[in-house]
């Protein structure tokens, strides 16, 4: 029995700022990762999705070009920043899922 593929298909980076208070300051710290679109799951770098158990994806704009990009599972809904438009990713996604219609 071969293995599924392993090679990434898609990859869709995000930041994640970490605010913290120090000597009645205030600190932020931003960080980049990365979320990996697979031919059977999606990973970040804290949970690993089977695309069966991922509904959707989707995507609102800011105005300043950042946005918020949603991963819709059935563990809940997830956010994450991003500074890039995430359309190929989530059209790749919809490709694999069988169910893509243009955006």
């Amino acid at each position: 029995m071969s293995e599924p593929m392993k090679e990434v298909i898609s990859s869709l980076p995000f930041f994640k700022v970490e605010r913290s208070v120090e000597w009645f300051e205030q600190k932020q710290q931003q960080s980049a990762h990365a979320i990996h679109l697979y031919v059977e799951k999606i990973c970040t770098p804290s949970h690993t999705f089977e695309l069966t158990h991922v509904h959707d994806v989707s995507y609102r704009p800011f105005s300043n070009g950042d946005g918020l990009f949603y991963l819709h599972t059935n563990q809940g809904l997830f956010t994450f920043e991003v500074k890039t438009d995430p359309t190929d990713f989530m059209t790749s996604y919809r490709k694999l899922r069988g169910d893509f219609y243009p955006m």
